[in-house]
């Protein structure tokens, strides 16, 4: 197929089919709208304009362009064979964003990122991850932009998966277990709590903190902004050109939520078909954690992204800044809140939730791996035990539903999680 050359902008069609956006960022001292002045110490001014962009679409800069040839697009699969293991009249079909370079989806906007703080003269971008995937692609980006990398990693992550502070290590980065003594926030966390097993709300506050304190650092975040999803957008752009050249029109479109990203990259285009009445009846469904259900429980009112209450004030679905998270394995999906976007989506009923616990997704990514060959990643598996369930679903009704979700990422780094799965050592 034609490389997508657009990223799509959520907000544009929220603002001209639903005349209403979501609500803005406010300056915690002064509870009035953020502006740019107030990102320029830790964003590039590019990406600044595309949190608050109501174009329809921005165009992917040349130098990424021709980085995302190497990948995309990834393939668009259809899952005979769990299909036939489900006994099931649905048709399932699945991106694998774990054919990208990194192994996931996180590449997508690390490349951009990663070149718009290069083209304005930042020298080191500053980060935290959860499970790796994230703090694995920005060290990959900043590796081939020319950039320095420090990475906050969440400590049980950090403990849980050596592999991927190795390969962020391979890529030039420096990686810290967080909460940390390296930081102001970091030395409180663990005055607090010095076992905690820490959060990404509580890396974020460290990432920021020493972004803040450098010019030639900016802070860079792997979910939850706008921009971060609008990059992420060219997933679904891909799957709705590959939909139909297969001559299939979706029914239900599903994919895991920690922050948001892949989720909304992967549904947001079809999404925004429908908002525009050229398609209908499409059902989008965001699956959360059951230790973090933050779409499914949380409170719909605006809170901080970080711990240390660093951050603008986000209008969120929110657990609140400062909960912390079972030690799931699934590190990506550990955030207390989601996509602001995302948040507003789902009060307005344009999206569905749904949680599940850890056992039963390690249980639906070994089914998906034993039908399809690709061991997927803890967080992936939440999306494949609702097209499980969906698909026995169908099966009941006797209805050939498609079922479109998106893999975001491989399992092969999280060999922990499924050996105290298989042992019977998971909680």
């Amino acid at each position: 197929m034609k490389q997508v050359q657009h990223f799509l902008n959520i907000n544009y069609y929220l603002n001209k089919y639903l005349d209403q956006l979501p609500e803005p960022p406010l300056n915690p001292a002064t509870k009035q709208p953020i502006g740019p002045a107030d990102l320029a110490a830790i964003f590039p001014m590019e990406l600044i304009r595309q949190e608050v962009s109501l174009e329809e679409f921005i165009a992917i800069p040349d130098e990424v362009l021709e980085i995302y040839k190497k990948f995309r697009p990834t393939p668009l699969i259809r899952a005979k064979s769990l299909e036939q293991y489900l006994k099931t009249p649905a048709r399932i079909y699945y991106k694998n964003e774990s054919a990208t370079l990194s192994g996931s989806h996180k590449i997508n906007t690390a490349l951009a990122q990663a070149y718009y703080n290069k083209k304005e003269g930042i020298k080191r971008l500053v980060t935290e991850t959860g499970a790796g995937q994230w703090g694995s692609a920005l060290s990959m980006a900043c590796s081939l932009f020319g950039l320095e990398c420090l990475v906050f990693m969440v400590k049980v992550s950090f403990e849980q998966k050596p592999q991927r502070r190795t390969i962020m290590e391979t890529f030039g980065a420096e990686v810290l277990a967080s909460p940390s003594k390296t930081t102001q926030a970091g030395r409180k966390f663990l005055k607090i709590n010095s076992n905690t097993s820490g959060s990404l709300g509580m890396a974020i506050s460290e990432a920021i903190e020493i972004a803040a304190q450098d010019r030639a650092s900016n802070y860079s975040l792997g979910s939850v902004l706008n921009h971060v999803l609008l990059h992420q957008t060219i997933i679904g752009q891909e799957v709705r050109q590959q939909l139909k050249d297969l001559g299939e029109k979706p029914n239900l479109m599903i994919g895991c939520c920690g922050g948001g990203s892949n989720f909304a990259g992967f549904a947001f285009p079809l999404l925004a078909d429908q908002l525009a009445g050229k398609i209908k009846g499409i059902r989008f469904l965001g699956i959360e954690p059951a230790a973090c259900p933050s779409m499914t429980k949380g409170e719909y009112r605006y809170d901080f992204g970080d711990t240390a209450q660093t951050t603008p004030l986000l209008k969120m679905e929110t657990l609140g800044c400062d909960f912390v998270p079972s030690p799931i394995h699934a590190g990506g999906l550990r955030y207390h809140g989601i996509a602001p976007v995302l948040a507003f989506l789902h009060q307005k009923k344009l999206i569905e939730t749904r949680i599940y616990d850890q056992l039963s997704c390690f249980r639906a990514g070994q089914i998906f791996a034993q039908t399809e060959g690709i061991i997927p990643a803890p967080e992936s598996s939440h999306a494949i035990k609702a097209v499980i369930d969906e698909a026995l679903r169908c099966k009941r009704q006797k209805r050939g539903e498609t079922i479109v979700f998106n893999l975001s990422g491989h399992g092969l780094l999280d060999l922990q999680g499924y050996d105290a799965f298989i042992k019977g050592m998971l909680k």
